[in-house]
């Protein structure tokens, strides 16, 4: 198991190996932490590169001039950012 995650499709393809392994259950408890651990560094690591590309959409507009993103798409952002969210 890699320390270093690489890409998000190598973190995707891991996760669902150690996703695939832990719904096995023939691990022990210590080995089950660790691989669920990783798992919660993965799946984070692949929710910040989403947020990124999303974040970095730009839009068409009807001349085919390139646009920013609409704003809305940030504060779906800023709301995500909030405590308790």
């Amino acid at each position: 198991m890699s320390s270093k995650i690489k890409d998000f499709e190598s973190a995707i393809g891991e996760l669902e190996a150690l996703v695939k392994q832990l719904e096995e259950g023939d691990l022990s408890l210590d080995t089950s932490l660790e691989l669920f651990e990783r798992g919660v560094k993965l799946s984070r690591y692949c929710h910040q590169r989403l947020e990124e590309a999303e974040r970095s959409i730009e839009v068409l507009n009807e001349r085919g001039e390139v646009q920013p993103a609409p704003d809305a798409l940030h504060a779906a952002d800023d709301d995500a950012d909030e405590p308790g969210r």
